[in-house]
C-alpha cells in the first residue's frame, strides 16, 4: 500500500507545474543529461583548489579576452551581428564583373542605363521584375563559383605541397644558428619557419636552450636549431655563470649539416666587440669538409649608409671557413628569401625528421613556454627574469578542443614574487592576457592559461 501511495503522490506532483522548483537545474543536468559531462565535479574542485592562491597567479577564465575567429567552426567567437553596411566599392565591382563576364557585362550596363530611363517613364510589369530577379540569381551563381575556384586554387608557393612526397624523394637539411646574444637568431628562426617557435626580446640570454623550428617546402624540409647566445670572455673562454650552456652549444656545432654564424652588423659598425669578432674568426678559420658554414650580417635595415656593409664584408672575406656571405634582416625579412633558397639547394636525400602537417604536443608545449617567457621578459626587468625558474606544470586537451596550460614561476625571494604579481595581480595578469591571446592565434583554438607565482 505504501508503494501505491508513493506512486500516486509522484504522479500528482508530475502533473502540476510548480512556479518555484527547489531542485537545482545543474543537479538535473548532471544526472539526466544525454551528453557526457565535459568535466567531472572532482576535476572542477581540483582546479579551483589549484588556482586559489591568494591572488598570486593568473587564470584566463577570470579575464574577458577578445573574441578571435580561430577557424574551427561556426560555434566559435559568436558575436551579435548587426545589419552591417557593405563596404564594397562599386569601382571594384565593375572591374570584377568585366573580368568575369566580359562583353556581356558592358551590354548589361548599357541595358541597365536604358532601363533606368524607361523606368522613370513607365513602371515595370510583373513578368519583367521576375526576369530581372532570375538574371541577378544567375549572375550571382557565376560570380560565387569564380570566387570559390580562385580561393581553392593553389598559389605558386603551394603548388609543390599539394601532393604527398614519397619517402625516397624527400630532401632534408639540419641548420644550426649560433652567434652572440641579441644577434637576432630567434627572430630569424621565427621568420623562416613562419610562426613563433622561439622567444624574442631585447634582453640578453632570452634563449636558454636549443629550440627547434621546421620549414617544409615542396620536397625539402629544413630543421633550424636556435641555440643560446655564446658569451665569451676577452680571452675566448665562456663566462663562468653560463659555462655549461655555452659549452653545450659549442659541442653541438659539428652535429649540423650547415652552420649559420650570425652577428649584429649595426652594432658592429657603431661599437665593434672583440669577442664577437673572435667568434666569427674562430668559426671561419678552417674549412670543415663535413659542414658548410655561412656568415650572416643581420639587422641591415638599421644601417643608414649601405656602403658601410661592404666594409664589413671586406673585413671577413679572407676567412676560408665560410662558403657564403649574406646580408639580411631577420625581423623584416630582407635578404632572407635568398638565404632560404641557398639552404634548400644544400639539402641532401634523406627522409624527413618531422611531420609537416601535424604540430606535435612537445612542439606545442615548447611554444607555450617560449611565448610566456617572451611576455615575462617584456614586463619584468633587471635581474629578476634570470633568477626565476619557469616550469610547465600541466598540459591537458579538453573535450571541447581547447587546451588547459598551467605554468609556474618559482622564486626564492618574497620581494621578487610581489614584483612579478604586481599591485592586485596587475603585472601577472597583463603577462597572462598577452600570452593567452598569442597562444590562441598560434594554436588556432581556445587556450585556458594559468600562471602561478610561488616560493621555493
Amino acid at each position: 500500500m505504501k508503494a501505491l501511495r508513493l506512486i500516486q503522490t509522484l504522479a500528482n506532483h508530475s502533473s502540476k507545474t510548480p512556479k518555484n522548483s527547489n531542485l537545482n537545474p545543474t543537479f538535473l543536468s548532471r544526472f539526466f543529461a544525454s551528453q557526457p559531462l565535459q568535466e567531472t565535479p572532482a576535476s572542477e574542485s581540483e582546479e579551483t583548489h589549484i588556482t586559489d592562491t591568494n591572488g598570486f597567479g593568473f587564470d584566463s577564465s577570470h579575464y574577458e579576452l577578445p573574441n578571435v575567429t580561430l577557424g574551427l567552426g561556426l560555434d566559435e567567437a559568436i558575436t551579435p551581428v548587426s545589419n552591417a553596411e557593405s563596404t564594397w566599392d562599386e569601382k571594384y565591382r565593375w572591374k570584377v564583373n568585366k573580368t568575369i563576364f566580359g562583353e556581356e557585362h558592358e551590354k548589361s550596363v548599357k541595358e541597365k542605363k536604358e532601363k533606368l530611363v524607361k523606368e522613370k517613364k513607365k513602371k515595370k510589369s510583373k513578368k519583367e521584375r521576375m526576369m530581372e530577379q532570375e538574371e541577378k540569381r544567375h549572375r550571382a551563381a557565376i560570380l560565387s563559383k569564380a570566387l570559390l575556384e580562385a580561393a581553392v586554387a593553389p598559389t605558386d608557393e603551394d603548388e609543390d605541397d599539394v601532393e604527398a612526397v614519397k619517402m625516397e624523394d624527400q630532401l632534408s637539411l639540419s641548420v644550426g644558428i649560433i652567434g652572440a646574444p641579441n644577434a637576432g637568431k630567434s627572430a630569424l628562426t621565427n621568420f623562416m619557419v613562419g610562426t613563433k617557435v622561439a622567444a624574442v626580446s631585447r634582453k640578453t640570454n632570452t634563449t636558454t636552450h636549443e629550440v627547434l623550428g621546421v620549414m617544409t617546402k615542396g620536397k625539402t624540409q629544413i630543421c633550424f636549431f636556435d641555440t643560446p647566445g655564446l658569451i665569451m670572455r676577452t680571452n675566448g673562454l665562456p663566462k663562468s655563470d653560463i659555462r655549461v650552456r655555452v659549452e653545450s652549444a659549442l659541442s653541438s656545432v659539428d652535429l649540423y649539416d650547415t652552420l649559420l654564424v650570425i652577428f649584429d652588423v649595426h652594432r658592429h659598425l657603431i661599437r665593434p666587440d672583440k669577442r664577437v669578432v673572435g667568434l666569427i674568426k674562430q668559426m671561419g678559420s678552417e674549412v670543415n669538409p663535413k659542414q658548410k658554414r655561412i656568415l650572416c650580417m643581420n639587422k641591415v635595415d638599421l644601417v643608414e649608409k649601405k656602403k658601410d656593409l661592404l666594409k664589413v664584408a671586406d673585413q671577413f672575406k679572407d676567412l676560408p671557413g665560410y662558403e657564403k656571405y649574406f646580408m639580411i634582416s631577420g625581423l623584416k625579412g630582407s635578404g632572407v628569401k635568398d638565404l632560404v633558397q641557398y639552404l634548400m639547394e644544400q639539402a641532401v636525400k634523406r627522409p624527413w625528421d618531422e611531420d609537416p602537417l601535424i604540430m606535435t604536443q612537445d612542439v606545442m608545449k615548447n611554444i607555450s613556454l617560449e611565448v610566456v617567457r617572451e611576455k615575462f621578459l617584456d614586463h619584468i626587468h633587471q635581474e629578476i627574469p634570470y633568477d626565476v625558474e619557469h616550469r610547465l606544470i600541466d598540459w591537458k586537451e579538453l573535450r571541447d578542443g581547447s587546451i588547459r596550460i598551467e605554468q609556474h614561476f618559482i622564486t626564492d625571494k618574497l620581494s621578487q614574487r610581489k614584483i612579478i604579481v604586481g599591485k592586485n595581480g596587475s603585472k601577472i595578469g597583463r603577462i597572462g592576457v598577452e600570452a593567452n591571446e598569442e597562444l590562441r592565434s598560434i594554436f588556432k583554438r581556445n587556450v585556458h592559461l594559468i600562471l602561478l607565482v610561488r616560493l621555493k
